[in-house]
């Protein structure tokens, strides 16, 4: 193959890797927003979902493209609502 082919094929890769970075993050922000309103209703929550997703962008971050992300725990999501209100 021509150096022309492989940079084009390599530049793929990263777009696709790229793309499921962007879909797995919105997924886990929907998720985050989900357990924030549920903490501040006062109504028990579970972050084992948004951990889920984490888990899953931090897999695709050992390719360098991608940033990683911290796992979720619920007093972090109780020290983020006591800041909100």
């Amino acid at each position: 193959m021509s150096v022309h082919k492989d940079l084009i094929l390599h530049a793929e890769k990263q777009n696709k890797l790229y793309r499921e970075f962007a879909l797995l993050d919105e997924q886990r922000e929907t998720y985050i927003a989900e357990v924030v309103e549920l903490c501040k209703a006062g109504k028990e929550f579970t972050t084992d979902r948004i951990n889920e997703v984490t888990e899953k962008i931090n897999v695709l971050a050992n390719h360098r493209l991608i940033p990683t992300r911290k796992l979720v725990t619920p007093d972090m999501v109780r020290e983020y609502v006591e800041k909100l209100q």
